[in-house]
């Protein structure tokens, strides 16, 4: 399946939202990263052109940001805010100021159920404040 099929298979309810979040981060994210399926899921990557040993776990290319529309929620899936704690403060002390509700999050899983309050400014600013060269340092820096 490819992107294109993904979305198309998307629940009604959510496909405005999942092409509203895809298109907002594909609009913020640095030069560098590639769309592609990934583990179910439309994501950007570090291409193995870029990063040859790729991901550790499966030896593909290095994930970045995945986006996937769950039976209860919208996911955003952010490597970044998983591995560098400055990021993942900057997001825990920004979201109050986009959002009312309560932050929704995992340990790189960012969820939203409420489709009418996607906070697309904030997603587009998180999209773009890491590069590819950031991310691969990152990643190596915390390889386990």
């Amino acid at each position: 399946m490819n992107i294109e099929e993904y979305i198309e298979n998307i629940d009604d309810r959510w496909k405005t939202a999942f092409s509203n979040t895809w298109k907002t981060i594909g609009g913020n994210i640095p030069e560098g990263f590639e769309a592609e399926m990934q583990h179910g899921m439309p994501t950007y990557t570090v291409p193995k052109e870029t990063y040859p040993k790729g991901y550790h776990v499966d030896g593909e290319a290095l994930p970045f940001i995945g986006v996937a529309a769950q039976k209860r929620h919208l996911a955003i899936y952010h490597m970044g805010i998983y591995r560098d704690e400055q990021l993942h403060g900057w997001l825990i002390e920004e979201y109050p100021k986009h959002m009312k509700t309560k932050l929704d999050m995992g340990k790189s899983c960012i969820r939203f159920s409420n489709l009418d309050k996607v906070p697309y400014d904030l997603i587009g600013e998180l999209a773009g404040k890491m590069t590819v060269e950031q991310w691969v340092g990152l990643y190596e820096s915390k390889k386990p």
